[in-house]
């Protein structure tokens, strides 16, 4: 991404005008990263993927084996899955302690209830029946289920899903019952942080258009890494699309969860699904670009790092599209050399907005979008 210090793809050349054409989407995923950036990227984004958390590998997993050891000495009454990937890992880790036999015992007389379909599959694929499975797929109907059933004196493995499960963990407790966590796929900060903390600081200048999230831990640990830039971060995710703010797009609200403690609504789709989530971000970005209509006829669209000018796209360096932003939300009035510096990035001085205007015009071969207004400034020459 031009400007941004931080590892992008360009979008293929024929999907010129995808719905995603002009917009940079930030991935913080690490499981299904690729195939997320992927299929942005078919939409005509450019992406950052920029994972801020390390799933550390099942078999060096200590506390997942102690865990299992547990289970098997003292069996469990109950058993919650709560995601097929991390259920199905757990039996794979555990047949490569040579445990695998003694867990599914173990298992195949306890009660099971499963979080969603996918954790349904892997439970039944094991040769294991259930007793329930959430039909919203959601850890509040699990946990309700637990308090309306009672676990009173039974024993509750839990196995969790990158994060501590504290609703979980706290309901079987309060309700007389011994709860065992399970920590599969257990989530660690990124052995180098450097691409999040470059990813952050995009995000506060506004260089990002959109950031997905598919679980609480990854914005958590944005959060996280942010450090003493996490104001400026969860500023530009309030911010609207005429201040330029980035679109924070959570695959569920469980995942969104984070961030709406801190006052910041994500979008989200319908369903807690990967393909949905691509759609809601193809649907959502485009609605957030501004149309104008200029005094000569031609109508020009801003969108992420593109102007569309009668439906052409141009591609702009950051200082012009900073520039052409600005002007915009002017409405046609005039902004001082001043106040277009304000919105250049650090270090520019007032021949860099000249530069800026000449390099916009230049861009979109079109001279008379941008007009100069003698000791004034500059104005967008928009209809009246």
């Amino acid at each position: 991404m031009a400007g941004a210090q931080a590892p992008s793809r360009e979008a293929a050349a024929d999907s010129a005008l995808a719905p995603l054409t002009g917009y940079t989407v930030a991935v913080t995923a690490q499981r299904r990263a690729e195939e997320l950036a992927t299929l942005l990227e078919r939409r005509g984004a450019r992406t950052i993927v920029a994972p801020t958390l390390r799933i550390v590998p099942l078999p060096d997993d200590e506390a997942l084996r102690a865990a299992t050891v547990e289970l098997i000495r003292e069996a469990p009454d109950l058993v919650v899955a709560t995601t097929g990937i991390g259920f199905r890992g757990w039996l794979e880790a555990a047949e490569g302690w040579g445990m695998g036999e003694d867990l599914l015992t173990v298992m195949g007389r306890a009660r099971i209830l499963c979080r969603g379909p996918k954790a349904l599959g892997a439970v039944r694929a094991a040769g294991l029946t259930e007793e329930w499975t959430a039909p919203s797929e959601t850890g509040d109907e699990v946990v309700e289920y637990l308090r309306e059933r009672g676990v009173n004196g039974q024993r509750v493995a839990i196995q969790l899903h990158g994060d501590p499960a504290e609703d979980f963990i706290r309901t079987v407790r309060d309700g007389g019952g011994a709860a065992v966590p399970v920590p599969v796929y257990r989530w660690t900060l990124p052995t180098d942080i450097t691409p999040v903390q470059r990813l952050v600081d995009a995000i506060c200048a506004r260089r990002i258009d959109a950031v997905t999230f598919t679980s609480a831990p990854a914005a958590n640990a944005l959060l996280r890494i942010a450090g003493d830039q996490a104001a400026d971060m969860l500023e530009a995710f309030r911010a609207s699309a005429e201040d330029n703010g980035v679109l924070p797009v959570s695959v569920g609200p469980v995942t969104a969860a984070p961030l709406t403690r801190l006052g910041v609504e994500s979008v989200q789709p319908q369903r807690a699904r990967l393909g949905a989530l691509v759609r809601t971000v193809a649907s959502a970005l485009p609605k957030r670009s501004r149309r104008l209509q200029l005094a000569t006829g031609h109508s020009i669209e801003l969108r992420g790092h593109m102007v569309l000018l009668d439906d052409q796209p141009f591609q702009l360096p950051p200082a012009p599209m900073a520039v052409i932003r600005a002007l915009a939300s002017a409405n046609g009035k005039v902004l001082s050399r001043a106040e277009l510096l304000g919105h250049l990035p650090r270090g520019a001085d007032g021949h860099a907005v000249e530069m800026a205007v000449t390099r916009l015009r230049d861009a979109v071969h079109l001279r008379s979008c941008v007009e100069t207004v003698i000791k004034r400034g500059y104005r967008l020459n928009l209809e009246i």
